[in-house]
């Protein structure tokens, strides 16, 4: 038996494999690339970030070059610097035009600075908002692919803090390299060269800072990088609690519970101040200690330059440049030192953006039948739900055969498991015990997504988006005729509502359909659903948000509308399925009961009674 468990994980791991393969075949050129990068130097932060700008070396490489001929002025300024102190502490008899000789080296130098950093900006920054872009690609190809139990245990605010948040730090992290960090190694390099051309006694005396260097960032770097994974957790948690905030507004205002809602975000916000505030201090204190160190060995530096020149070692002029290159130094490691906050930061997101781009939790589309024409027959055999964290199944041994056209409502106390059924037939979620077949097929083997694109939903709750109302109710569906949306329209009861509007069809709609009422939302919904022309229509408590004139109206145009589709429809009001071809009755963990409304109604069980209590 354990050689059997064996061989079927590793067909299973497999199967696994060769879909995430498919799933890679799907991507574009660039979406892959990013996708291989991490899955390559999977808890190599640093090399993923190398490993992202792949497509971009030449234009990086050209960037790094550009910047070390604008940057050269400062490089030459302290040689000329000594060259014009001996010059004048020498008394030349052509000083003069020595010192302009050096003074237009510096003039020139500085002029050609304009044109080099422009194509130096130009080049990597171009290069940092590629990628930038193509991150934000990946995570919203990712996101859409990932299954819907993901997104029910993921909040959004966490996603939306990483497509922006997260991704912005990288672009930071990137800026920093080839603003800073690249300034910062050559600085250091070619100080290090001119000094030890000049004198070695000078360069040993230079190294000595970077062992102190090197000893604050190994003692520090721990530390830093602990304090930001946790203010990026911290902060990833606010935004969850803003947005449900912002949502929560008009029910807050509604029972005068802004003070309630105001002490709670300030307890959050509180929380993320206290952990900034950590970050703050132990990056503050990180800085202040590289600081004072490296002003010492300025301050040692000039003494001991001093000291040979006093001794005829080196010139004046030496000693006003070794002071120059080794305050550059200073400044420099000071620099890099300030920055590993901003590396941390970077780095971090680059792992909490890995964290979505490699997640395997994914709909499976590999090997799975495509089906040509739903005709919409929908069998339950022994079917079953049960959550993963939950000790008792949602229902189980659910029997249950609707035929291609019928019309099927489920009816049960809230918590019954209705709309899980439904999920099922969508396949959002999966069953746990039995199975679920369209047309025969066992849902198991059928490409989801060929499958729900002849379906239909209309959710319980309206979902529109900032757009015209024509492009909400055509969502999805190119080259509509305006005769078939008038049609849809009409059939929809939206026909007075669309008159009242002040540009018609093109009339915009304000973020969650803001600007118009529930009842208006749900009929466009419902309108969106129909211009599908779906052979499975699934309507979750569609007419909840309709006042009884509208819910009439749209009662009428739905039984036209349901005419040869396999319809579900999840009801609390009962009065509205009188029509439907059958009634499942869903509760205790199954169905009790299934007949048309007359029949359950003669029968006088749980159907009647509940039908009497809303009487």
């Amino acid at each position: 038996m354990g050689r059997i468990r064996e061989w079927y994980r590793k067909e299973i791991d497999k199967e696994k494999y060769q879909y995430r393969l498919q799933q890679e075949a799907d991507l574009d050129e660039t979406e892959r690339k990013v996708l291989e990068t991490f899955k390559r130097n999977q808890n190599h932060s640093l090399k993923t970030l190398i490993g992202i700008y792949k497509g971009h070396y030449l234009e990086l490489f050209l960037s790094v070059v550009l910047f070390a001929v604008k940057h050269s002025p400062v490089w030459v300024l302290p040689i000329v610097t000594a060259n014009i102190v001996n010059i004048a502490t020498n008394m030349d008899e052509n000083a003069g035009q020595k010192i302009m000789f050096q003074v237009m080296i510096m003039m020139v130098m500085i002029a050609q600075n304009v044109l080099t950093n422009y194509f130096h900006t130009l080049f990597y920054a171009r290069s940092i908002r590629n990628v930038e872009r193509d991150l934000r690609s990946s995570l919203v190809r990712k996101l859409q692919q990932l299954s819907i139990t993901y997104h029910n245990e993921m909040q959004s605010g966490r996603l939306q803090s990483k497509i922006m948040r997260d991704v912005e730090q990288i672009e930071t992290l990137s800026s920093q390299i080839f603003i800073t960090v690249l300034s910062i190694i050559m600085n250091v390099t070619v100080s290090f060269a001119v000094v030890v051309t000049k004198s070695v006694t000078v360069f040993l005396f230079f190294l000595a800072t970077i062992p102190v260097a090197v000893c604050i960032m190994v003692t520090f770097r721990s530390r830093i990088k602990s304090y930001n994974r946790a203010f990026r957790k911290d902060m990833e948690e606010a935004s969850v609690h803003v947005m449900e905030m912002i949502e929560m507004i008009p029910v807050t205002r509604a029972h005068a519970l802004e003070e309630k809602e105001i002490g709670k975000m300030d307890h959050h916000l509180q929380h993320v101040a206290k952990s900034g505030l950590r970050l703050d201090m132990v990056q503050s204190y990180f800085s202040s200690i590289s600081w004072a160190s490296f002003q010492i060995f300025q301050v040692l530096c000039l003494g001991f330059t001093g000291y040979l020149a006093s001794k005829g070692k080196i010139s004046v002029g030496e000693v006003v440049m070794y002071q120059t290159y080794f305050a550059t130094i200073v400044a420099q490691v000071s620099n890099i030192i300030t920055l590993l906050p901003t590396i941390a930061k970077g780095l971090e997101s680059v792992d909490s953006i890995g964290d979505v781009l490699l997640c395997h939790d994914v709909e499976d589309y590999h090997n799975k039948k495509k089906l040509s024409g739903v005709r919409g027959e929908i069998t339950f055999e022994n079917t079953g739900f049960q959550y993963k964290n939950s000790e008792d199944p949602v229902f189980s041994n659910l029997n249950l055969k609707i035929n291609e056209g019928e019309t099927v409502a489920f009816v049960g106390e809230s918590g019954a498991g209705k709309t899980t059924i439904l999920n099922i037939v969508i396949g959002f979620l999966h069953a746990t015990q039995g199975r679920v077949c369209i047309d025969g097929y066992d849902m198991e083997s059928i490409h989801l997504k060929n499958y729900r694109s002849q379906i239909a939903v209309v959710p319980q709750t309206p979902i529109l988006f900032s757009g015209t109302i024509r492009e909400n109710i055509t969502y999805g569906k190119e080259g509509i005729s305006d005769e078939r949306l008038r049609e849809v329209i009409r059939a929809a009861n939206l026909e007075e509502v669309i008159e009242q509007m002040p540009d018609g069809v093109d009339t915009m709609v304000l973020e969650h359909g803001s600007n118009l009422s529930g009842g208006q939302r749900q009929r466009i919904s419902i309108a969106r659903a129909f211009i599908r022309d779906p052979k499975i229509l699934i309507l979750d408590e569609a007419t909840s948000a309709l006042d009884s004139i509208s819910e009439e109206k749209i009662q009428v145009a739905t039984e036209h509308l349901v005419k040869d589709r396999t319809t579900l429809i999840v009801a609390h009001r009962l009065s509205t399925i009188k029509n439907a071809d059958h009634i499942a009755v869903i509760g205790k963990g199954g169905l009790i009961e299934y007949g048309t409304y007359e029949e359950l109604m003669e029968k006088k069980g749980a159907f009647y009674r509940l039908r009497q209590l809303q009487m």
